[in-house]
């Protein structure tokens, strides 16, 4: 399975911005982007720089190589309605992202390996495969046999149903979660501009 294994820390510092690659909200900082001499000034993007850079802010934030997230916006592209809201509801239906979002890992790379292991079950079968996409009324529970891995144990002590996005809804008791409705672009809270993403493969 193709995914990026460089490090993640110069991906978070390239975007200036914390994209959750580890289990803090916070990322280092500095005045130069990575690569770059310390003491060469940051020149100022063109338009196409800003389009490139809010792409591959959103790619990487979903753990995603560029042919996976060009072919989630060529089906937003075909679909009815805004192009740039169904493109982030498609993301934010990733199994990965779902079982991350539900509490049941600190980050997205954990959840996708939580997944890959054959840890997730939806609707009471197993689905080790990332990209899988939820729909309304799905359960997302953690097998019986991996309710005691002490991430998972971990974060759910830590989760309560105000951090949850309102399309989710939790049953730390019972290591699930619903999927009560579709996500909607206000569900993200991370500052994204997919105006710029859809210019830049409008192209």
């Amino acid at each position: 399975m193709a995914r990026y294994r460089g490090p993640k820390t110069k991906l978070e510092r390239r975007e200036n911005m914390y994209l959750g690659f580890k289990q803090k909200n916070k990322f280092e900082k500095r005045a130069y982007i990575p690569g770059e001499a310390k003491n060469r000034r940051t020149s100022r993007l063109t338009g196409y720089g800003e389009q490139l850079r809010e792409k591959q802010k959103v790619k990487r934030m979903y753990g995603l190589l560029e042919k996976q997230f060009h072919g989630y916006f060529l089906e937003a592209a075909r679909a009815r309605g805004v192009t740039g809201d169904i493109l982030l509801e498609l993301l934010e239906r990733r199994l990965d992202n779902t079982v991350y979002r539900l509490g049941f890992a600190p980050t997205r790379a954990s959840a996708r390996q939580l997944v890959t292991h054959g840890h997730i079950t939806v609707n009471g079968k197993k689905v080790n495969i990332p990209s899988y996409r939820v729909s309304k009324g799905d359960v997302i529970s953690v097998k019986e046999k991996s309710r005691k891995i002490p991430i998972i144990v971990d974060m759910l002590e830590k989760t309560s149903e105000g951090m949850l996005p309102s399309w989710l809804q939790l049953n730390k008791e019972e290591f699930k979660g619903v999927v009560a409705e579709m996500p909607k672009r206000e569900d993200i809270t991370t500052p994204i501009n997919d105006n710029l993403i859809i210019e830049l493969y409008s192209k």
